[in-house]
């Protein structure tokens, strides 16, 4: 004889009939099953055995009473029997207290088949769970997350994809984090144990993403079934990693659809045009409204799609109309209200964008702007240049966290709205005309000196010059320019005006 049968197990058996805990102990194990129509039929020791009846027992409350006692009598620990759930409270109570496992079973036969299959057909256990796994991948999955879905309902069991940090995506349940905490990603298969459950867990084979799991979970699961569910786990995770890959080719190329869609938006500068804004409309994308932008860059080299993919899973958090897509070195986004939002309610979804930003630089060396408020068309392109000159000024701001919103840039937001039309190169060439009379030393050397966070040292090694030159010659642009250096707004300005003209030629 195999393993006893613990009931614990059998409830969390996907094929039970139907089994429920009507009375007496829940923590009980067994040694074998009995099935018979009757109790008349039982044999006449139990011997630590669970009794199953397929034939509904009596209806009145001292034969209930009877049927129980004699049941115990006999020595079996359990009865199940069709409803049983409708016995009075004093029949249960004689239950509890007689030690009895008073159970209530709709389909007492496929009870039976799921003792047999714990108890002595493990292999049958098995290739019954494979054989659903076989039948749910052979429907069509509109993606990951749909597959899981029929993967689990198959199985009868809950399924999760994991990582190290926790779950991706679950279907059929919530796999807890005890439960996470205790997988092993290490060995290709794991039996993983804790108070608030059970899972069974392979590794992913996916070319695209390392460290993913595959996990089947449930409470009070057996031995024989995480061992069977492991099985199932090893037969769905080729499904599953190729679910992956196409899923991640389908996002790659959404992605390129939808960040041509708005270069060619930004593109028009609020003009009217009837097939970009038939574009955006199939998107989902509402020029009407107000709008919220910002733009996430990178700080240095970095995946713009697994950046989309967590900015986009953030976004869902915060309660408004979102959308984001890649964008050069980063990921551009924003959000759209059909009413005017109260300053209240900006506020705090700047603060959103804020943690998100946050949170982001967890993995990601990025920096994030954040553009004003604006109505329409032409204010969403607005805000959107306003979000990308805020995200490369936060490129160089270490004191903000790398995060600067256009609203609070003072005499900055006037010279970012500068950069947008066809006065500002000449203005900055007007502003820095006096360190060009002699030469470009002093115009090179200032410029340097501002791209490398108003660094001496810094600026020395990267004009191979001495820092003593460095520093005299800093001082003489001042003089000659007439401007605090010491002042970070003026700083800013300058160095705003020293990239226009350099870019410019």
């Amino acid at each position: 004889m195999s393993d006893e049968l613990r009931l614990s197990a059998l409830l969390a058996h996907p094929s039970n009939g139907g089994l429920r805990v009507v009375a007496g102990p829940t923590d009980a194990s067994w040694a074998d099953v009995v099935i018979e129509t009757t109790e008349a039929e039982l044999p006449g020791r139990g011997e630590r055995r669970i009794a199953i009846l397929t034939a509904p027992p009596p209806s009145t409350p001292w034969q209930q009473d009877a049927l129980v006692r004699r049941t115990r009598d006999r020595g079996f620990l359990a009865l199940a029997v069709p409803g049983a759930d409708g016995f009075g409270s004093g029949t249960r109570s004689l239950a509890a207290r007689l030690g009895l496992s008073l159970l209530h079973v709709d389909k007492p036969m496929q009870l039976a088949k799921a003792c047999w299959h714990l108890l002595e057909a493990r292999d049958a256990l098995t290739l019954g769970y494979v054989r659903k796994v076989a039948q749910s991948i052979e429907y069509h999955a509109d993606g990951l997350p749909d597959l899981l879905r029929h993967l689990s309902s198959s199985v009868g069991h809950g399924i999760a994809l994991v990582d190290s940090e926790g779950v991706l995506l679950e279907a059929g349940g919530h796999l807890e984090s005890a439960v996470h905490a205790a997988i092993d990603f290490a060995p290709w298969v794991d039996l993983a144990r804790a108070d608030t459950g059970t899972a069974a867990s392979v590794r992913v084979d996916s070319p695209s993403r390392e460290g993913l799991r595959i996990a089947f979970f449930g409470d009070g699961l057996s031995d024989p079934q995480l061992s069977a569910l492991a099985v199932a786990a090893e037969v769905a995770m080729p499904a599953v990693a190729a679910r992956i890959l196409i899923d991640e080719v389908a996002e790659v190329s959404d992605a390129s659809v939808s960040s041509a869609v708005l270069r060619d938006f930004m593109d028009l500068r609020g003009a009217p045009d009837t097939d970009v804004e038939r574009r955006m409309l199939e998107r989902g994308w509402r020029t009407a409204g107000y709008h919220l932008a910002f733009r996430v860059i990178g700080r240095a080299r970095l995946d713009t799609f697994q950046l989309l993919r967590f900015v986009t899973r953030e976004l869902g958090a915060i309660p408004a109309d979102s959308h984001a897509t890649t964008s050069g070195r980063g990921v551009t986004g924003w959000l759209t209200f059909a009413e005017p939002p109260p300053a209240q309610q900006v506020e705090a979804h700047i603060t959103a964008l804020r943690s998100l930003h946050v949170a982001a630089r967890r993995d990601f060396n990025v920096a994030t702007g954040v553009g004003s408020l604006e109505s329409g068309s032409a204010g969403l392109t607005e805000s959107l240049s306003e979000a990308a000159d805020a995200a490369r000024i936060a490129v160089d701001r270490s004191a903000t966290g790398w995060f600067v919103r256009v609203d609070g840039l003072g005499l900055e937001q006037l010279l970012l709205a500068w950069t947008g039309n066809d006065t500002f190169v000449p203005a900055a060439r007007s502003l820095l005309a006096p360190l060009q009379e002699g030469g470009d030393e002093l115009f090179e050397t200032l410029s340097a000196y501002l791209d490398h966070e108003s660094g001496i040292a810094a600026t020395a090694a990267a004009l191979g010059l001495h820092r003593n030159t460095v520093s005299t010659r800093v001082q003489r642009a001042q003089q000659l320019l007439g401007v605090d250096m010491a002042d970070p707004e003026a700083r800013l300005a300058l160095h705003l005006a020293c990239r226009a003209v350099r870019e410019s030629g």
